[in-house]
């Protein structure tokens, strides 16, 4: 080797990233919450929880990413809306248990630093967490080259909340007669990409660019619309309602999602004509021949979340949900299980 070996010469431009760092520092502070102590660049980020307010605070944590929808966006070459599907998938998780969002860490691992397609991916985590009120106190950016092949790279998302002891949600209150109501999802999410492309992109069937018919943009489009947030309307929602039940409805469908927190001795009962399901959720049944029931548990069909009130409280839920500006749709009731009844049941 006639010159001196370099990291830089070995793929890993330590300026570059710095300089990435520097760029982003601005959009993170849009992020900011008055708990947060340290900006960007510390070994370790700092937030104070403000213990005072609570009585018996729990922490909730969720870590996620998004997936192979990662293949479409980099397709399409559209690195934007990637970054709040990465925020959503963990803050949706955390909401659930009835704890608010508090702070953000992201992890982006890429062979080679691109800056634009970088800032792009942190905008769009900026954005995620804008929506959901958590401040992104941190992150790391790896770059390993001959680890992703050029353009590629994977993300991956932590999230911490806070909930009081006593308004912790786990469904133990969920009792028979109570009424199912869910909120309408945006598409996909980040669940279920794994088969979507393989029926849709598997030997040239089609390009994310292609139309199809049913759908008035382009597949890709369709495929890539960013999960939707639903914490600021859920928080909103504790404030004057008893939630007894919520689920988060990702990878496992309804199927698999609903049961996890149904007491025993209940079963859940979905009436499929209570939505109209979107048509990207056809068009993939349909190229793939997909059966019904597979469908419900592989994807949300629509249906992004899923909350469980009493059966005196629903009307009152669905006209809040509706001044918030949610699409929420009665899907059906709590009823008694048995043996010969799954603890979803779909009519």
């Amino acid at each position: 080797m006639s010159e001196h070996a370099t990291y830089k010469g070995a793929g890993v431009d330590i300026d570059k990233a710095n300089f990435f760092v520097e760029k982003i520092k601005p959009l993170i502070k849009t992020t900011a919450r008055k708990e947060v102590m340290s900006g960007i660049g510390g070994f370790g980020a700092l937030f104070r929880l403000g213990v005072e307010k609570f009585k018996n605070p729990i922490l909730v944590s969720s870590t996620d990413g998004v997936g192979t929808k990662l293949k479409v966006a980099q397709s399409m070459g559209r690195h934007d809306t990637v970054g709040i599907d990465l925020v959503a998938m963990s803050v949706n998780d955390v909401i659930v248990q009835g704890a608010e969002p508090l702070f953000f860490l992201d992890y982006i691992a890429t062979g080679k630093i691109g800056l634009e397609q970088s800032v792009q991916i942190i905008a769009g985590i900026v954005r995620g967490c804008q929506e959901a009120g958590c401040a992104l106190i941190g992150g790391e950016t790896a770059e390993m080259p001959g680890f992703y092949a050029e353009n590629e790279y994977d993300l991956a998302g932590f999230c911490v909340g806070v909930v009081e002891a006593d308004r912790l949600i786990d469904g133990a209150a969920i009792s028979v007669g109570d009424r199912i109501i869910g909120l309408a999802s945006s598409g996909l999410h980040s669940n279920g990409f794994s088969l979507a492309r393989k029926v849709l992109f598997d030997d040239g069937r089609l390009n994310v660019h292609d139309a199809v018919s049913g759908l008035d943009e382009s597949i890709g489009t369709a495929l890539l619309r960013p999960t939707k947030i639903y914490v600021k309307s859920l928080l909103k929602l504790f404030k004057s309602f008893n939630i007894k039940g919520l689920v988060h409805v990702t990878g496992g469908g309804f199927l698999d999602n609903i049961p996890r927190i149904l007491p025993t001795p209940c079963c859940a009962v979905i009436r499929k004509d209570a939505w109209k399901i979107p048509s990207i959720f056809h068009v993939i049944r349909e190229m793939g021949r997909i059966e019904e029931r597979e469908m419900f548990r592989v994807f949300n069909m629509g249906i992004g979340m899923i909350v469980i009130v009493s059966e005196k409280e629903a009307p009152d839920v669905m006209e809040h949900l509706e001044i918030l500006g949610e699409k929420a749709y009665i899907l059906g009731n709590i009823e008694k299980s048995g043996a010969d009844k799954p603890q979803v049941m779909l009519i």
